[in-house]
């Protein structure tokens, strides 16, 4: 929260460090803390100078009925709607007066990007209900918007139905992500933005080569290339290039598999370490194709290829993509012969599904275990079919 709303109002660590008295290192450690222990003192200085409301923090005595870790009577609809809010809050002070559209479609972007952050965090099951909720409200301001002003709320509907798919998708939701994807491809066509149409189909793409459907995934990224024509930002260029890889490990080509990574690596090696252009809200680089090696070795059954990158792709993306990574891994072991190792690390990657109950994950873990074929398969294996068969999401 605290960094999405200092990159919204253009501020560095190292101004928001000077302005509390703090190093940027200790303002980068306050960013990227995760669920550790805060200092009351230092959140209560931060919200105050960046306009965020302390609740939204933790910080007690703000209302809202927020409690800690386990979850327990959170409101947390309520605390989710008001946690986008509230970072879309300080979008507005930044546009001229009198450009209320603009505002209104720079607030609701600006909540979407919040709500994708909150997914790296939140069990997709809570963060649906406040999803759809912003996709009603996106629909309702659209309905009344002049023509000037729908091409500009189309793209913001876009962002939004790509989340709506990919939290479905996570859920285990298969046909509901397809028609999320295909509405976030067909505003983006609307909102006349070739570069967001791309990052659709793109999306979609990644999504149907996981679905096992390799041709569809690499028709859907030469559709995005020619989407772009010549005007291809790098980032997309690379970001395209690992879709493609995993197209073709899903179609089973190891050898355009391997030469699509490295046209992909290439490009992300020669990526500035700012920010990337919107529509990508996280950053693409070498250890993302480290993280597509390691999945497309997976489908692949190249062991080393799994070996080589599991270090530097263990390092990128929240805690349900790292999850997915592992189980991509546990897969190169069992290709490896290597089974005890193998179910060690999916019995870690089933803790995180069941800790924010998402159904991709559990059924890459079954997909996994079907991969081992023994009669008599060891304890470690019986143990993890036992967990197993207890799943239901």
């Amino acid at each position: 929260m605290i960094e999405l709303v200092r990159k919204d109002q253009r501020m560095t660590q190292g101004q928001l460090g000077e302005a509390l008295r703090l190093s940027q290192s200790a303002v980068s450690r306050l960013e990227k803390r995760g669920p550790g222990a805060y200092s009351t003192d230092v959140l209560t200085a931060v919200a105050a100078h960046l306009g965020i409301p302390p609740a939204l923090l933790g910080l007690a005595g703000a209302g809202g009925g927020v409690q800690a870790e386990d979850g327990s009577d959170v409101k947390r609809r309520n605390f989710l709607g008001g946690a986008a809010a509230a970072v879309a809050a300080p979008t507005l002070s930044l546009l001229p007066d009198g450009d209320s559209r603009s505002g209104q479609a720079a607030a609701l972007r600006l909540s979407t990007s919040a709500y994708r952050r909150l997914d790296g965090m939140t069990p997709s099951r809570d963060l649906t209900e406040a999803v759809h909720g912003h996709m009603r409200l996106i629909r309702t301001i659209s309905s009344t918007a002049g023509a000037a002003d729908r091409a500009r709320l189309a793209a913001v509907g876009s962002e939004a139905a790509s989340l709506a798919g990919w939290l479905a998708w996570d859920m285990g939701d298969n046909g509901s992500a397809r028609a999320w994807y295909g509405s976030a491809i067909k505003a983006a066509q609307a909102a006349a933005d070739p570069l967001l149409a791309a990052y659709q189909m793109g999306s979609l793409a990644q999504f149907e080569a996981h679905a096992g459907n390799g041709i569809q995934a690499l028709n859907l990224a030469q559709r995005a290339r020619r989407a772009l024509g010549e005007e291809c930002p790098p980032v997309a260029d690379a970001w395209l290039s690992s879709v493609e890889a995993l197209g073709y490990a899903a179609s089973g080509d190891r050898r355009s598999t391997d030469k699509a990574l490295a046209a992909s690596r290439g490009r992300a090696q020669t990526l500035p370490e700012e920010l990337p252009p919107w529509p990508w809200v996280f950053a693409f680089g070498p250890a993302k194709v480290a993280a597509c090696r390691v999945t497309c070795g997976a489908w692949l059954g190249i062991s080393d290829w799994v070996a080589e990158g599991d270090v530097e792709a263990l390092t990128t993306g929240h805690a349900k993509q790292r999850a997915l990574l592992v189980l991509d891994i546990a897969a190169g072991h069992l290709a490896g012969g290597r089974v005890e190792a193998a179910f060690a690390l999916a019995g870690r990657s089933l803790d995180t599904a069941l800790q924010y109950r998402s159904g991709r994950i559990v059924e890459r873990a079954r997909d996994v275990r079907r991969s081992l074929t023994s009669v008599s398969p060891p304890k470690i294996v019986r143990e993890f079919d036992e967990r197993l068969h207890g799943v239901y999401l």
